[in-house]
């Protein structure tokens, strides 16, 4: 007979919650870290009461922002390699509906999150309620819907009853290496108060194992020919080495084989800067030893990347007619992009599998020589942008420069949209897996703040550089307040551009009139704003303070060290003023007709660089 426990929706959930595990470093932890919420009419009753019951074993942090709490949120189980999740609830309308952003970021980018909005009445009697939208058509439909797209699971649930299969089904995916991303379990808020009969065995404390898929014989046996069969080889290292702990399994596979490594955004880190046959950051943002050895590539192993546009620039790199791709990835969808090879299997499994399999096989020595001069000549270049400078305002990337000296490479530096991912990917030395975090899928602007504060309460012993610029600060600031609260010390270095410098550079260079990014470039403003950084981030209990130039800075950035709460350095920078060595072409669609003949200018060498883009599947 099964005996069962009588609980509230809302309060088998979090019980639910408190006992799913997992095993780390030989410990034995609880998968779900704690639960993100900002309460409304449409959690505060039933969830409110039951996350209370649970305080001392699942945490309650109170956001300011349900998309920004959201964010934290991914940045802690981004920053645990995906084997820790958070959850985060919301009231109904406009509180869930903040959170549709932050759950795209975690499909785009393939993280866990446990999205838990608050949602219509199931018994429909007191409709419509506050802050319901109507669907003039459809009375199923509520604001929560527009989850749908952007969840790799989406439940309604209507009955208590329905969170018996929805909760199993979750756990399949947040703890799915290929499915892996966000889920959404709509709460009615009349069903989360009712109560239910539960089977005590749902409560059982479970531990998950996170899978590694082992290669298909037929699509390693392939893959080991392609690779034998080339004569100049690279490796693509994108976020899935980073989350699949296989950063020394490929160290060990590029020294045996003689291999080149370039890095996506997400996969920077996976080699220390240090190591001999790191070529750094491909693509867009890429460095020259990273896009010319990926052109001149007749195989390209792509391990754990999606291949976005930034990391291929836009499919003009690897302009070798015979190149050949292998799609070395856990999510089949990925592993068969643009005719590859597809190896479906696990990072580290399919490193380990393949080098046994190649035996002493290694790249000619004259193109591993090639690779490591190109990138000691590239590092030549990159110094003369990262120097310090004595002018008023200096660049991003000599920013970069300095926050490096200041505080040397044992740190995690993170940021998400602007100029400064181009920077930082070219020009960041990372010295650990994972000192470098950019959230570069979804290039969400506000994740920085957000970010860090997830990405400190994943490693606390780490310290946690933020570098956000103006822009970005104005969108989204305020789980600034929230560091401050739970005393976990962020350092965050602001650039000041006056405006969204990044996005003007880009319609400045494709002949269009400098308007509506600047601040002082703006058509309709009857004053330019001046604000004060330094106040705003005092007024929220971080330390702040403003520097005049490079040298304040990296002095500001050394007695930082001291501080035990967040800090703020504010340093004015010029918006015009970018890295233009390494790069690639990127296809952004420069418009065919205009009466600017800047415009059409740009559009004919536009043209030009798309004669070398190759069509994919």
């Amino acid at each position: 007979m099964t005996t069962t426990i009588r609980l509230t929706t809302a309060q088998a959930l979090v019980k639910f919650l408190t006992s799913q595990m997992t095993t780390i470093n030989g410990k034995k932890t609880p998968i779900f870290a704690g639960v993100w919420a900002i309460f409304g009419h449409g959690n505060v009753v039933g969830m409110g009461e039951a996350l209370f019951q649970v305080r001392d074993t699942l945490p309650t942090y109170r956001g300011q922002n349900e998309q920004s709490m959201a964010l934290a949120a991914i940045a802690f189980a981004k920053a645990s390699n995906r084997k820790r999740v958070m959850a985060a609830t919301s009231s109904i309308g406009p509180g869930a509906i903040n959170m549709v952003t932050a759950a795209a970021v975690a499909h785009v980018n393939r993280i866990p999150l446990l999205l838990l909005p608050g949602d219509i009445f199931a018994n429909r009697k007191p409709d419509p309620v506050l802050q319901q939208i109507e669907d003039f058509g459809d009375g199923t439909m509520s604001v929560n819907d527009c989850f749908k797209p952007v969840s790799r699971y989406f439940d309604r649930i209507m009955r208590p009853e329905q969170l018996i299969p929805a909760l199993a089904r979750t756990m399949a995916v947040l703890t799915d290496p290929a499915e892996c991303g966000p889920v959404t379990l709509s709460l009615c808020q009349d069903v989360q108060a009712e109560a239910y009969d539960y089977p005590t065995h749902m409560f059982e404390e479970q531990i998950w194992s996170f899978r590694r898929p082992r290669p298909d014989e037929d699509e390693l046996s392939r893959a080991i020919a392609a690779l034998k069969a080339s004569k100049k080889p690279v490796i693509v290292a994108g976020g899935g080495v980073n989350f699949s702990e296989a950063n020394a399994a490929l160290s060990a596979f590029a020294d045996a084989h003689g291999i080149p490594v370039v890095e996506t955004q997400a996969g920077k880190s996976s080699l220390p800067f240090t190591h001999s046959l790191n070529m750094g950051a491909v693509g867009v943002s890429g460095t020259s030893a990273a896009n010319d050895a990926c052109n001149e590539a007749d195989l390209v192993l792509a391990i754990g990347t999606r291949l976005q546009d930034f990391t291929t620039g836009s499919w003009t790199l690897f302009q070798n007619a015979t190149a050949k791709i292998i799609g070395l990835n856990t999510q089949s969808f990925d592993a068969h992009k643009h005719r590859s090879l597809p190896l479906v299997c696990d990072a580290r499994v399919g490193l380990e599998e393949l080098s046994t399999n190649l035996g002493k096989w290694k790249a000619p020595d004259e193109w591993t020589v090639k690779v490591k001069t190109a990138f000691k000549n590239w590092m030549k270049v990159a110094d003369t942008y990262t120097v310090a400078g004595n002018q008023e305002r200096p660049s991003d990337a000599q920013v970069v420069g300095s926050v490096q000296r200041a505080l040397g490479r044992d740190v995690t530096v993170m940021g998400a949209a602007g100029g400064l991912p181009g920077e930082l990917h070219k020009m960041w030395q990372a010295s650990y897996p994972g000192s470098y975090h950019m959230e570069y899928g979804f290039s969400c602007m506000g994740y920085e703040i957000a970010g860090g504060l997830g990405i400190k309460l994943a490693t606390p012993d780490k310290e946690v550089v933020v570098m956000i610029g103006d822009g970005s600060y104005m969108m989204m600031n305020s789980e600034l307040a929230t560091s401050i609260m739970l005393g976990q010390k962020l350092t965050i270095v602001l650039l000041d551009n006056r405006g969204f410098g990044c996005i003007n550079r880009l319609q400045h260079g494709t002949g269009g009139e400098r308007f509506n990014n600047l601040y002082d470039y703006n058509v309709k403003q009857e004053v330019s704003p001046n604000i004060d950084f330094v106040a705003h981030a005092a007024s929220q209990g971080a330390i702040a303070s403003k520097v005049k130039s490079l040298a304040e800075l990296e002095l500001a950035l050394k007695d930082s060290k001291k501080n035990t709460r967040t800090t703020v350095i504010v340093i004015d920078t010029d918006p015009m003023m970018t890295t233009d060595a390494g790069g690639s072409w990127w296809d952004v669609g420069v418009p065919e007709v205009s009466t600017r003949p800047t415009v059409l200018a740009a559009h004919a060498k536009h043209e030009q660089g798309r004669t070398k883009q190759k069509l994919g599947n």
